[in-house]
């Protein structure tokens, strides 16, 4: 392979599993889809800003390792010391800032979550092509296709892990009543997703004697994010049933409107079977529908928990959306 074909290829090395993984993310939000202009303003703080900011305050920040240390102990304490709290700030702020300004996105804990993954796969993505290039230029071909393999598939999900526990935390400050859990949950969320990429950064730089701690720490903390996900996505689906069977007798849904509005299966087999008749039209209004009818649940869910104004002036002007659009 040439020299000048190594960045286009490993562009597209880190470009195939990073979409397919933001796929996955952007699937598992069942019944509310996050705006798809402030999801691709996450991404893209995590792919330029935050890689930015981060490289310039690692590498300040690391100049005493490599002052006092060898090179290859300062490159690992500054991996393990620096990178995970610098990396984890810089995305965390994208999570914070939709906290702040948008904080009516923040619905549930599955939102915090995917705000947290898409961050981090938009770091990883530059962070890997920065990678693949840089180790074909230092130790060739054989080891670029390896560090592809490793870094996009096996470690594919890394930076989305560790900053989805600082959306998760940050999502439910926001879903508490309670002051201690408002503050002390973001906090612990950064803590946990600054550990979890200190536990991967120190072991791999430590050598191959420790990979197994290192797949242990990752791929458990991805099945436990699975398993909080799947938790979540069955807790918004009982807020659909609870919230929205009112709606029925009040006449905003009708009773087969309620059926697939709870039903994400329903939902997708709907919109469908609308778009394999070419009705476009239908489809668009039935997916801003159907979508009206969760915001109107996660309103009411949200207004039993803190009986606030707002929610409750949202959930009515969501309620004659629906007679609007049914």
């Amino acid at each position: 392979m040439s020299e000048t074909a190594v960045l286009p290829i490993s562009i597209v090395a880190a470009l195939i599993p990073t979409s397919l993984y933001v796929l996955l993310i952007y699937w598992v939000d069942r019944y509310e889809k996050e705006p798809w202009w402030l999801l691709v303003a996450t991404f893209l703080w995590g792919a330029i800003p935050s890689i930015l900011i981060a490289f310039v305050f690692n590498s300040i920040l690391s100049i005493p390792f490599f002052l006092f240390t060898d090179e290859t102990t300062g490159m690992a304490l500054a991996a393990s010391l620096i990178a995970p709290p610098v990396e984890e700030t810089v995305k965390g702020l994208a999570v914070l800032g939709i906290f702040l300004f948008w904080r009516d996105e923040i619905d549930s804990i599955l939102d915090g979550i995917i705000y947290g993954a898409m961050v981090g796969m938009g770091f990883a993505l530059v962070e890997n092509v920065y990678y693949f290039v840089n180790v074909y230029q230092e130790l060739g071909q054989p080891a670029w296709q390896a560090n592809i393999f490793i870094r996009g598939v096996i470690f594919g999900l890394n930076h989305a892990l560790f900053t989805a526990m600082t959306g998760l935390g940050i999502a439910i400050g926001r879903m508490s009543t309670s002051n201690l859990v408002k503050f002390g949950a973001p906090l612990t969320g950064w803590m946990v997703s600054m550990l979890l990429h200190f536990i991967h950064n120190a072991t791999v730089s430590l050598g191959i004697l420790l990979c197994g701690i290192t797949l242990l720490a990752d791929w458990g903390g991805v099945l436990i994010t699975l398993i909080i996900i799947l938790w979540a996505v069955l807790q918004e689906r009982q807020w659909l049933r609870t919230y929205l069977v009112d709606e029925v007798s009040q006449g905003t849904l009708t009773q087969a409107q309620y059926e697939i509005a709870i039903s994400g299966r329903r939902r997708s087999a709907h919109h469908l079977n609308l778009l394999l008749n070419f009705q476009l039209r239908k489809y668009q209004r039935s997916r801003r529908f159907f979508h009206h009818c969760s915001e109107l649940a996660y309103k009411k869910h949200h207004h039993s928990l803190f009986a606030d104004a707002a929610s409750r002036q949202q959930a009515a002007t969501l309620r004659q959306q629906l007679i609007d659009l049914g």
